[in-house]
């Protein structure tokens, strides 16, 4: 059964509708597969008269050529009602171009149809599409644009039913208090999320078969459709090699993505474009070492020096275990209930990488030596919070030890605010440092 799922973008489609009151189009970028399609129909069902959908994936040809000719724009929109059989209703309907990318002369009809002012005009489209097909045209500037994610931690527990755990959550971090004996049930409900992830099509598939296997076939689908995408795009597969390569890497414990290990030796130049691809895509989160930790990380941030995550928890999981046809129930119930035995720090980063992501921050890591400067201290992520700095370790779980963020807060003393070590224990402290459980990481805002 497919489901439509409570989502937090819709507040800011209302917003966009209520501030900009057709002056611009709305056009909302994400990954294949995150729900854009969705939550547009929705919103034109729920908040418009009437409205028409153009899937440029699906579309005529009659209906294309429509947009090569705009000099009589009361024809333009007559041919359209009549070919869509849908009545508009001025300042009361939207218009949607949906993977607009496919057809980019729609896209440069904007401005025109956006100066009419008779329609709201939605696009969804990939951001990394949208680039390579519009070289050649005008791209319009009467655009307000929107990321679109994977459903983040609370979407996921609305879509299982669960409205308390959202609510609930803020107010024993507000507090500093620990969840005591709901920490267990809690631990494992966000396993759960890291486990799925926030693909729609997975929540769906589990809510229809309580199954782990049968969603870990449909997060394949996607990673397939992912691969293919990026074929199209990189002929030679090094997209592909880089995407698929970020779970190894992250499982090695290195201080940075080495691509070269993925892809072998490129030219400089050719290895900036194929991670802008990537990158554009919105598949990988990218998390940049930054020069000089303080706030305004982006002003110092290194662009040769990075880590790679999955933009979605589930697939990344799914792709930690690529080597098999299907990853058995077995392996996810033993991941869900904390037993298998194997070190799943890598896959808790990811999981953090993603929170972190889906509220709003952008991703930074620090490295520095130690005294002997034999090896490095790693902070995983740094937030900046007002003028000051919230740095973070990710542990999983057997580890209380945080010695990178101890020599970090000592070394940059006056520039920290807070310091976190995220990990599967319970909200505690342990002297300065707030041992946060990985539940609570949406709440780092």
């Amino acid at each position: 059964m497919e489901r439509v799922f409570k989502r937090k973008i819709y507040a800011q489609l209302q917003a966009w509708k209520e501030s900009r009151k057709g002056s611009t189009a709305l056009l909302i970028e994400g990954a294949r597969r995150v729900g854009k399609s969705t939550i547009v129909k929705q919103f034109a069902q729920n908040e418009y008269r009437s409205h028409i959908l153009i899937d440029f994936n699906n579309t005529t040809n009659e209906v294309k050529r429509l947009f090569e000719d705009l000099t009589d724009m009361n024809l333009f929109f007559l041919l359209l009602q009549q070919q869509l059989k849908v009545k508009l209703y001025e300042h009361e309907s939207v218009i949607i171009f949906d993977e607009v990318q496919k057809y980019p002369i729609a896209r440069q009809a904007i401005k025109y149809l956006v100066a009419d002012g008779r329609y709201d005009f939605i696009e969804t489209g990939s951001l990394i599409s949208i680039k390579k097909n519009t070289k050649d045209i005008t791209i319009p500037s009467e655009e307000t644009r929107i990321s679109m994610y994977p459903m983040d931690y609370d979407e996921f527990r609305w879509a299982l039913g669960d409205e308390v755990t959202t609510e609930l959550l803020p107010q024993f971090y507000a507090q500093g208090k620990a969840l005591g004996t709901a920490h267990r049930q809690a631990l494992r409900d966000v396993r759960l999320y890291m486990l799925i992830g926030g693909m729609p099509q997975a929540v769906n598939a589990y809510l229809d078969t309580n199954n782990l296997s049968d969603v870990d076939q449909v997060k394949r689908d996607i990673i397939q459709l992912y691969l293919d995408d990026f074929r199209k795009i990189d002929p030679t597969g090094r997209i592909e090699r880089m995407y698929m390569s970020i779970p190894a890497q992250l499982s090695n414990n290195v201080s940075r993505y080495m691509p070269y290990r993925a892809i072998g030796e490129v030219k400089e130049d050719k290895m900036l474009e194929l991670l802008n691809d990537l990158e554009d895509s919105k598949t990988a989160l990218m998390c940049y070492r930054c020069n000089d930790p303080n706030v305004g990380m982006s002003l110092t941030q290194d662009r040769t020096r990075y880590k790679m995550y999955i933009a979605d928890t589930g697939l990344f999981v799914t792709l930690a275990f690529w080597d098999k046809d299907v990853t058995e129930n077995i392996i996810y119930s033993k991941m869900l209930n904390d037993k298998l035995q194997a070190n799943l720090g890598y896959i808790y980063e990811n999981l953090v990488a993603q929170m972190l992501a889906a509220t709003g921050h952008k991703l930074f890591y620090y490295t520095f030596p130690t005294e002997d400067g034999k090896r490095l201290y790693e902070v995983d992520f740094l937030l900046s919070h007002g003028s000051k700095l919230w740095p973070i370790e990710v542990k999983s779980s057997g580890y209380n030890s945080h010695h990178s963020l101890d020599e970090f807060c000592k070394k940059y003393s006056s520039r920290v605010e807070k310091r976190f070590l995220i990990t599967t224990k319970d909200y505690s402290h342990d002297k300065d440092t707030i041992l946060l459980p990985m539940y609570m990481t949406p709440l780092l805002r």
